[in-house]
């Protein structure tokens, strides 16, 4: 037998979700503007909506060129955070 949630439980629920989905718009945002930086785009760059009660943004695909050159910008911003500490 199935056990239905009181309003307050749906409520928190509703909310759980909706931070859940607003994190992961955050998170698209930030990593746009921060490819932007590096002159990197993905188009298909989006928030896939919240999963297991987290934000959840999906990358999409890209061709190797694309991961090469994300892979030399992530290198070099971890470099530069090591150097910082």
């Amino acid at each position: 037998m199935a056990h239905e949630m009181t309003h307050a439980e749906r409520t928190r629920y509703k909310r759980h979700q909706d931070s859940a989905y607003r994190a992961g718009e955050e998170a698209v945002t930030n990593l746009q503007a921060a490819l932007a930086l590096a002159d990197l785009t993905l188009p298909s760059l989006s928030n896939d909506g919240p999963v297991a009660g987290h934000g959840f943004v999906r990358l999409g695909g890209c061709n190797a060129a694309f991961a090469n050159r994300l892979a030399e910008v992530i290198a070099a911003g971890a470099d530069a955070l090591q150097c910082q500490r």
